[in-house]
């Protein structure tokens, strides 16, 4: 009897070990969920309607229907199974010959035509498309927004002021947060990245999308991230090994069969891209002649600008253009129009606050983060000095910048201090063309000396 009873114990392991090797171990994925929010779903997509609607006034749009087509039917299929709300998802196609991104609130996204141009499959474009769509479900661009509203303006939210009649930019406007397309909505956190690249690593695999030609393509623009064709890294923060930690989540996935990398649509869309004429180079300007008449001298009397947030006297002869909580100084003629509509700042100073992504964040960090930015729209601006000194009473740093200037043919001086507070940076930039900085460096110290805070 024993004998048997031990006969049946080995036949049963025996076949518990067959099933076990039969059976597939269960597949792993790491949960990402949304952040804490202010805002409803349905403010996602108020707020997101509202700021395409003034990036569209800025950006060179493609304006091509295959190719805004194309786009549309990859991000439908790769939203299809994003988690959350399903967002009234929107595709389009920027001129811009740079790899980049980016996607609004309530799923308005736009992908530059550098972008498709580089990758090498369709799985490398769904990587991309994944992590801005990534950012919509995850609701990163209102999170980032409700932080900078609850630390700034409890009393704004415990008085309902948000949510009222009215547009949703225009209450924010009035709380001195910028919303633009440019402003806090883009501005996410390592930790945002990270979820967005582990988000869309799944996304890839449950659309049948090859996962690791997403860590591919990181890995190809990490490379070529010195150089002016990228700006994805200016806009997502690169968390420490990226590559990486696609490629655990990859692993968690486990495997599946049938995993596609390309499709001849991708490469279609990418020969017609190609036979279309060359986008237009960043500070191009506008007018063919190139010939931008020099401003007047600036005026020996001042007037006081006052702001949100400070207070700075500047040339009587100049004029005033505020944007949310920053400020346009510069004498008529100074400020230049690009193609494709932007304009630029030749002659005049630029005076502004940034939210700070981390408030433990120092001052040189913070200030390293505004010099990126300020390199994405002049890609050959380099650093020539920096030291420190002070501004309204503050630690500031000051650095000297040169770079390209709208005016044609010529460099400009970008003299900038910055300085921070427990929840912002505040930043100067002085401009002029180099060969005139030092007649234009008296006006622009007079304008710091009067500078301070409300």
């Amino acid at each position: 009897m024993q004998r048997h009873r031990q006969q049946g114990v080995a036949v049963l392991l025996a076949v518990l070990l067959v099933l076990g090797q039969a059976l597939p171990v269960a597949a792993k994925r790491t949960e990402v969920k949304p952040g804490w929010n202010l805002f409803s779903v349905q403010q996602d997509i108020e707020l997101g309607r509202e700021a395409s609607a003034e990036a569209e006034k800025q950006l060179p749009l493609l304006r091509d229907a295959r190719v805004d087509g194309y786009l549309t039917r990859l991000g439908r299929k790769l939203a299809a199974e994003a988690p959350g709300h399903k967002y009234p998802y929107q595709f389009k196609a920027i001129n811009d010959g740079s790899i980049n991104a980016f996607a609004l609130p309530g799923g308005f996204l736009y992908v530059n035509r550098g972008t498709i141009e580089a990758a090498e499959n369709e799985a490398q474009l769904a990587g991309v498309v994944a992590h801005e769509i990534s950012h919509v479900a995850l609701r990163h661009g209102t999170n980032q927004l409700s932080k900078a509203v609850a630390i700034r303006f409890p009393l704004a939210i415990a008085g309902g002021l948000l949510g009222g009649s009215g547009s949703l930019l225009g209450q924010l406007a009035q709380l001195g947060i910028e919303v633009g397309f440019t402003a806090v909505f883009l501005k996410y956190s390592r930790t945002a990245e990270t979820q967005a690249d582990v988000l869309a690593t799944q996304l890839l695999f449950d659309t049948g999308y090859e996962p690791r030609e997403y860590g591919r393509f990181f890995a190809k623009i990490e490379k070529a991230g010195g150089g002016g064709g990228v700006q994805f890294f200016s806009d997502h923060p690169n968390p420490k090994n990226r590559v990486k930690r696609v490629d655990e989540e990859i692993a968690e996935l486990g495997s599946k069969t049938g995993l596609r990398k390309d499709s001849e649509e991708f490469h279609a869309v990418q020969s017609l891209l190609r036979s279309m004429p060359a986008p237009p180079k960043r500070g191009v300007r506008a007018q063919e002649s190139g010939e931008v008449r020099r401003p007047e001298p600036p005026a020996r009397q001042f007037r006081e600008y006052q702001g949100r947030l400070f207070l700075l006297s500047f040339p009587e002869n100049w004029q005033v253009s505020e944007e949310g909580a920053g400020v346009v100084l510069a004498p008529e003629g100074g400020v230049v129009t690009l193609e494709g509509g932007a304009n630029a700042i030749a002659y005049g100073v630029i005076a502004n606050a940034l939210e700070l992504e981390d408030p433990n964040e120092t001052l040189e960090e913070a200030t390293d983060r505004l010099i990126q930015a300020i390199r994405q729209s002049n890609p050959g601006t380099r650093e020539t000095s920096r030291q420190r000194t002070r501004l309204a009473a503050q630690r500031a740093l000051s650095v000297q910048l040169t770079g390209e200037s709208p005016r044609r043919g010529e460099h400009e001086t970008n003299w900038l201090l910055t300085f921070k507070t427990s929840d912002r940076l505040f930043y100067v930039v002085c401009i002029a063309p180099e060969k005139e900085f030092s007649s234009y460096k008296p006006t622009f110290q007079k304008m710091l000396d009067s500078y301070r805070l409300r």
